[in-house]
């Protein structure tokens, strides 16, 4: 039985292992694909980027309130529904003043003004963008999806806080207002995490 020249089995070999090497690469940047998303919400919300607020918890939120100064600070709510989703969204007051530290609630009222049940979801965002890592969330509607009836109204609560820790960011020197923007759009619709697209 005839054998190939050593050179042409060392090419075979080499061919075989660059095959190989090509093929786990498409896997692992198909992997990356469908985990991008989820990685890329939670990097935002660990590290506040592209003005995404940040998670909190209770004791978080305790813990600022010990560190409050009485300072206040605007805040701003914006709604917008997605183009071809037929809801009303608005909050239910477009301003308030808080005290930096200290827990607060918005509202914002989502009405489906359609004839058939639609779900939705809410994506959020909050400029300026350095001060996303300040603004906290401790509950939220936001990436959880709404399933109203046609006609059906829903109040949706946000409970927050903004970290006193911006007041020693130079960054936030001059910050006298931030808005926390959402938009709904229909729960199979694309959409970029911790972008409202406005949001």
């Amino acid at each position: 039985m005839a054998t190939l020249p050593p050179a042409i089995d060392d090419t075979a070999r080499r061919n075989l292992r660059t095959g190989l090497m090509a093929f786990a690469g498409a896997l692992a940047m198909l992997g990356l694909g469908y985990a991008s998303v989820p990685l890329y919400r939670l990097f935002c919300q660990v590290t506040g980027f592209g003005g995404t607020t940040m998670q909190a918890t209770e004791s978080d939120a305790a813990r600022a309130a010990t560190l409050a100064t009485g300072q206040k600070i605007s805040i701003r709510f914006d709604a917008t529904s997605a183009m071809g989703m037929p809801w009303t969204f608005h909050p239910s007051q477009a301003t308030d003043t808080v005290t930096i530290g200290e827990r607060d609630i918005a509202t914002y009222i989502a009405r489906n003004d359609s004839a058939q049940t639609i779900t939705g979801m809410a994506t959020f965002n909050v400029t300026p963008e350095q001060a996303g890592k300040y603004f906290n969330k401790i509950q939220c509607f936001c990436f959880t999806e709404q399933t109203l009836a046609p006609g059906q109204e829903v109040t949706m609560p946000v409970l927050y806080y903004v970290d006193p820790a911006m007041l020693d960011d130079p960054n936030m020197k001059g910050v006298e207002q931030i808005t926390l923007s959402y938009t709904f759009h229909r729960a199979e619709d694309p959409v970029n995490p911790g972008s409202t697209q406005t949001n």
